[in-house]
């Protein structure tokens, strides 16, 4: 939850994504609503399918579209889009459009991805996915941040790859990563504006989640970073009365 000079905090809301079977009309529905009642920012999963019992996810990339398209200040963003089931260069497209869609309300949470089942029902390689991340990143992060990227590695190259037309930001949008690994921290502290932890990694509670914000800052003074410069946020998983 990112700090602000007018306020302590910034709250946002994920859409349902496997928990009921939302269609568009509930969907749009709570977009606004969320919108309307203040929320700061409307986040999305990047997932295609999980197991027992078996459920999917409408595709995370045309939503976000969608929410950029009808809503007019709210932040929003995948939490967070796996580089794997991307072409690099494609994600960095996508990711400029839609912040030009909103207007530059676009936040680009990235990750290594981890559900066994949807990379096997959809294709997608499984083995190296750290070092396919690294190599995404890379890709990505050029793309968006330059217009530009000349890459040649292990599984992408890319040659004289450019983004035109360019997005409403010239640096493009803040860069997410949703990771605690030892590995993953280390590629991306170097070159990420915001940090997200999900709620089961801290126990959904303050006290575990302060050693997984101290090790984030350890990584970032490694990598040369002022800790304060990059914003750090939370996941946090919210009971309501009659909820399961």
């Amino acid at each position: 939850m990112a700090m602000t000079s007018s306020r302590p905090l910034r709250i946002g809301v994920q859409l349902p994504e496997v928990e009921w079977e939302a269609r568009w009309s509930d969907l749009s529905e709570m977009i606004h609503t969320a919108e309307a009642v203040g929320f700061d920012s409307i986040w999305v999963g990047d997932h295609l399918l999980y197991d027992q019992p078996r459920r999917g996810p409408w595709e995370a990339w045309t939503l976000l579209a969608a929410i950029a398209a009808i809503t007019n200040r709210v932040q929003l963003g995948p939490l967070v889009a796996a580089t794997s089931f991307h072409n690099p260069t494609m994600l960095a497209k996508k990711a400029v459009t839609i912040d030009e869609i909103s207007g530059g309300r676009l936040i680009l949470g990235l990750g290594a991805g981890w559900n066994l089942t949807e990379y096997l029902a959809f294709g997608f390689p499984y083995d190296h996915r750290v070092s396919r991340f690294e190599e995404a990143f890379e890709i990505i992060r050029s793309l968006v941040r330059t217009g530009r990227a000349d890459f040649s590695g292990r599984y992408y190259t890319v040659a004289d790859c450019e983004i035109l037309p360019r997005g409403p930001r010239s640096g493009g949008p803040p860069i997410m990563i949703g990771s605690q690994g030892a590995r993953m921290l280390k590629i991306t502290a170097p070159h990420m504006d915001m940090w997200n932890a999900w709620y089961d990694w801290f126990d959904n509670t303050p006290q575990r989640l302060r050693p997984l914000l101290a090790k984030v800052d350890q990584a970032l003074e490694t990598a040369g970073r002022d800790p304060k410069d990059v914003v750090k946020t939370a996941a946090v998983l919210i009971g309501l009365p009659k909820g399961e």
